[in-house]
Formats: structure tokens, sequence, C-alpha cells
């Protein structure tokens, strides 16, 4: 029951009207590409932006932490110098009785041992003893309380130590008090 004239073949008609659909909507999918194209570059740029910002922060966060970390330092040495200083004039009071036995020729063997754990509890606290006799006057370093006259040395030369200073951990705690040499009567000139 097939009728052979009865076949139609499908035919697609173009109008205007569907090439202009057409056309536009390839123009909206330029205009679409082009809105992706201009919010992906605002993206990179917000991304870029932020990601600035955030080396900023971790850049002041590490100096804040290293700031933080030498101030707590400071700190410490600080609290250590105090306390070896007040430690000091105890060690000073030591020494003066050792020399007072060692004068009277008294025995004074334990006073030795507890003078060498002293020197072991400075030196473990980085407390040093700072060179004087024989050096040049450093008012850094020393606190002159007399002048002697001594043709032999040059001027400012410590020629004799009164009280030990010390320095802990690149700080004089206590300067050392000491007596310095003037050359008295020469012309300087020559």
């Amino acid at each position: 029951m097939s009728n052979e004239g009865d076949s139609e073949i499908p035919i697609t008609v173009i109008s205007e009207s569907s090439s202009t659909n057409s056309e536009k909507e390839s123009s909206d999918e330029v205009d679409s590409l082009e809105i992706l194209k201009s919010s992906l570059e605002e993206e990179k740029q917000k991304s870029q932006d932020l990601e600035n910002k955030l080396k900023h922060v971790m850049a002041d966060f590490q100096n804040l932490s290293k700031k933080t970390q030498s101030e707590i330092e400071t700190g410490v040495n600080n609290k250590i110098s105090q306390l070896m200083l007040e430690f000091l004039k105890i060690y000073d009071d030591f020494i003066r009785a050792k020399e007072v036995l060692s004068v009277n020729e008294e025995n004074s063997k334990g006073l030795d041992s507890i003078l060498k754990n002293m020197d072991s509890l400075l030196l473990a606290n980085n407390v040093l003893p700072i060179d004087a006799i024989g050096e040049i006057f450093d008012p850094n370093l020393h606190e002159a309380i007399s002048i002697i006259d001594d043709p032999k040395l040059d001027d400012n030369t410590i020629v004799k130590e009164i009280r030990k200073g010390y320095i802990s951990h690149n700080r004089v705690i206590r300067p050392s008090l000491v007596e310095i040499s003037k050359k008295q009567g020469e012309n300087k000139n020559d």
C-alpha cells in the first residue's frame, strides 16, 4: 500500500528571518565571549591583588614575629643582667673575704670552691669580666675614679683596677672602676 507518489522529501525553507536569527545568535555568542573574557581578566586582577596583599601580610607577620622574638630575648637578657649585677655584689664580698683570709694566712680552700662555682655560674650566663689593667681607658667599658702621674706610661693607660667590670650579651652591666695614668709636665708637641 505504499504509493510511490506519496513520498515527500522534507524541505527546509530558509527565510530572511532565519538567517538574521543565526547572525544574532553568533553576535550574542561573541558578546558573551567578550563578557567572559572581561570577567576572567577582572578575576585574574582580583586574584593578583589578593596574592599581593597576602604576601604583604605574611611579610608583616614575619617582621612582627622577629621583632617580638628580639624583644623577648632583650627582656630576658635585661632580667639576667639585673640579677647578675646583684649577684656580682655578693661575688665581690666573697673575693674580699678570700683576700682577708689570705692576708691573715687562714685556710680559704672552702671559699675557693665557692668562688669557682660562682665563676661557673657567671660563665654559664654569659657574664664575662672586662680586661682592664694595662689597657687604654675606654669610657664605654671603664670608669676612671683617679688619675696618677707616670711619665713612663702612655696617657690613659689603666694602672689599677679598683672594681672588676663585667659584660653580658655584648653589653656592659658594670663598668670597671680604674685608675689611669697621665704624663705630667711633658710637652706633647715634641
